[in-house]
């Protein structure tokens, strides 16, 4: 298509959309700026437009109408993902879901429950107190549960309660061509047809808009208990963290940070923690388990060089201490005023878990550059934040070679180039290293599905 014929569809789609939505159409320069970039260190791509769509029926609508007219679509919920998933590469409508944030339907017998995707996940939890049920899939952002379903987030409590993948039940999708699908049911498992649910969760928006999620609800823990365990080395942590999985202690969150996270977190969040590597961890059950729980850990940790624990059972000291965690992201950017975040994680096997950090802080240790260790090192799932400016190309150059590094060393492993980021258009390049001849079959299913490529192009492949 040339570009007069492509400006020309565009502007014919923006006509028939003004039409649809009035005022919720708008071509404003700091709308569109802010729809162009998410929490990532990559450059703003802003769309054409943003639309603010209220019902499942009106995306519809308004897919058709860029469909008809081949006009790019990005799916966009609070715009807090890492990898540049929301970034308009070229051009098109940003399709504003934020709006769609009602709670549809508590079922609290069976568990699980109905929402919009606009809505948070802690609006969700908020609206869910008074029942004695939560949703526990906690990112850290508060994100929109269609944002966590297109990324398949997980995040600290993944080690217990698992990742969106095992929490979704069903959805409500509008595919290319402005069809609406509903995938799954409320039934807890169905061996009826392709899986379609697992299909659309991870796919950043590409094979569909998700408008509707049914989710997974659990009771609300009788007791919970906190810590925060230091150490005198990371490797220290590390083989804790091992040997605490490998014993099948039921731990509900465990999270590392190294010494400079640590130093980071004191300053932006009003802490007073000894600037060594550390542990965040949770245990949920009944007072009695909880208690054994954590004596269980005191003495593993002891074994690998753990100082005195500090626990916390009450609400508001726990609610402290992992918002310092949650924040740690901008505790690195605070401490490093004037830099950007390169934040990137990978995913190995537990048991390869010492190995890839290690390496990950040799790499580190020759570099110029720094860069905080965070990690839900339960699951095997670590970050590396490193702090650089995106416009200094001696900057750019070394991050990227200690970011490859670590992709290239967790693939080594075993692992993944992304346990719960995603590939956006931040991780194109290792894809086809990680899956190999299955990236063909991923681009089949794409053409399948998306035959004209309007679905946020640019993202997961390479074009």
């Amino acid at each position: 298509m040339s570009k007069a014929a492509r400006k020309e569809g565009r502007e014919a789609a923006l006509a028939e959309l003004g039409a649809l939505l009035g005022e919720r159409l708008t071509t404003a320069h700091a709308v569109r700026e802010t729809h162009g970039r998410d929490e990532s260190w990559h450059a703003v791509a802003m769309p054409d437009a943003v639309a603010f769509a209220e019902t499942t029926e009106e995306v519809a609508a308004i897919v058709g109408i860029c469909a008809a007219h081949d006009m790019p679509i990005i799916p966009f919920g609070a715009g807090t993902s890492l990898e540049g998933h929301v970034s308009a590469v070229h051009g098109g409508l940003s399709l504003d879901l934020s709006r769609m944030d009602r709670i549809l339907e508590v079922n609290a017998a069976d568990l699980d429950v109905r929402v919009e995707a606009g809505v948070t996940r802690k609006a969700l939890n908020e609206h869910l107190r008074d029942t004695g049920l939560f949703f526990p899939i906690d990112p850290g952002a508060n994100a929109t549960l269609g944002g966590m379903v297109a990324t398949r987030a997980s995040g600290t409590n993944a080690v217990r309660y698992g990742t969106m993948r095992e929490n979704v039940l069903a959805l409500t999708a509008v595919m290319a061509d402005g069809s609406i699908v509903h995938t799954g049911t409320r039934a807890r498992k169905s061996s009826a047809g392709y899986d379609l649910t697992r299909l659309l969760i991870g796919s950043e928006g590409t094979l569909g808009v998700v408008t509707e999620v049914t989710l997974r609800l659990y009771g609300i823990p009788e007791a919970v208990r906190s810590g925060v365990v230091p150490f005198a080395t990371l490797e220290g942590a590390v083989d804790a963290v091992i040997e605490t999985i490998q014993s099948g202690l039921p731990i509900a969150r465990i999270e590392i940070l190294d010494p400079l996270s640590i130093r980071a977190c004191n300053a932006y969040s009003k802490l007073t923690l000894a600037e060594v590597p550390t542990l965040f961890v949770e245990f949920h059950g009944t007072e009695a388990s909880v208690a054994e729980q954590a004596e269980r850990f005191a003495a593993i940790a002891s074994e690998h060089g753990a100082g005195g624990a500090t626990w916390a059972s009450k609400a508001e000291d726990r609610t402290r201490l992992w918002e310092a965690r949650h924040n740690a992201y901008y505790a690195a950017l605070a401490y490093a005023p004037g830099k950007k975040g390169m934040v990137t994680d990978v995913c190995v096997p537990i048991s390869r878990l010492a190995e890839a950090i290690s390496g990950t802080l040799c790499d580190l240790e020759t570099s110029f550059l720094k860069a905080p260790i965070v990690g839900h090192v339960g699951d095997g799932n670590f970050h590396m934040l490193l702090l650089m400016d995106p416009t200094d190309r001696r900057d750019l150059a070394e991050a990227t070679r200690l970011h490859d590094l670590m992709v290239a060393r967790a693939l080594s492993l075993g692992g993944t180039c992304t346990g719960e980021h995603g590939i956006g258009e931040g991780k194109i390049k290792f894809l086809e290293t990680e899956h190999g001849p299955g990236v063909a079959v991923m681009r089949a299913i794409k053409q399948a599905l998306d035959p004209k490529g309007i679905l946020n192009p640019g993202k997961i492949f390479a074009e």
